[in-house]
């Protein structure tokens, strides 16, 4: 029996996906899911600082955080979803480049700051990835991560591992990624909940945070990585 590797399945599916996801970025960062990262990492990362777009897709992310003001590079594990970055823009201050999210292709202490998306979840050990990120960002850097909530959609894609099939997505749910970055030395910031449609504008702020975690597609976090 061949035996199963992550790395390379997830290169595989991402690149059959790339078509899609190439449809729906520019709708999910103008409009949609992802439209209040940028300014939310806004508040705590000074324009001009390097950054890390970890998961990058086909580079809309990228691209936005570049015409925000910030130095890019974003990358990805799938060939085909670099390529279409590339295609998009590709200049001093915004470079992609094809890497594993837990073996990146980066230096040392090189980032004044990550912005990681929904992608820590399609490692097969996140807290190796969490590592990575660590590894790569400057003493005192930000780390902005979203973490899928348990409402999001996405997460049907580790369905099949009820069945002992291997799959592709863990599914971490944002307290156990707060408990697993609290563990691993990372200073909590800052977070926030994106909402499913049911409950936009509704009030939710008297929940406790896990409760609003309960109800969020996505949680958003700023961390930082202590100054030794």
């Amino acid at each position: 029996m061949k035996s199963f590797n992550w790395h390379k399945e997830a290169e595989k599916q991402w690149d059959e996906r790339a078509e899609f996801w190439n449809t729906n970025s520019r709708a999910m960062w103008d409009s949609g899911s992802r439209k209040t990262i940028i300014p939310f990492m806004e508040q705590y990362i000074e324009k001009g600082s390097t950054v890390a777009d970890l998961g990058c897709g086909d580079g809309y992310g990228s691209f936005k955080l570049f015409q925000t003001g910030f130095n890019v590079t974003g990358v990805d594990i799938s060939e085909d979803m670099i390529k279409r970055a590339k295609s998009r823009l590709e200049e001093d201050k915004l470079q992609f480049v094809q890497g594993d999210l837990v073996s990146l292709p980066l230096k040392d202490d090189s980032f004044d700051a990550i912005m990681a998306i929904n992608s820590l979840e399609w490692v097969q050990v996140p807290a190796e990835g969490l590592k990575e990120m660590k590894r790569i960002l400057k003493p005192g850097g930000n780390l902005c991560i979203g973490i899928l909530g348990p409402t999001a959609k996405p997460r049907v894609n580790s369905y099949r591992r009820v069945y002992g099939e291997e799959v592709i997505c863990n599914t971490m749910m944002p307290w156990e990624f707060e408990q697993l970055a609290l563990e691993s030395g990372w200073e909590l910031i800052d977070g926030h909940g994106v909402w499913k449609r049911e409950a936009e504008g509704k009030d939710l702020s008297s929940f406790p945070r896990d409760l609003q975690q309960a109800l969020t597609f996505m949680w958003v976090f700023i961390l930082k990585k202590p100054v030794e």
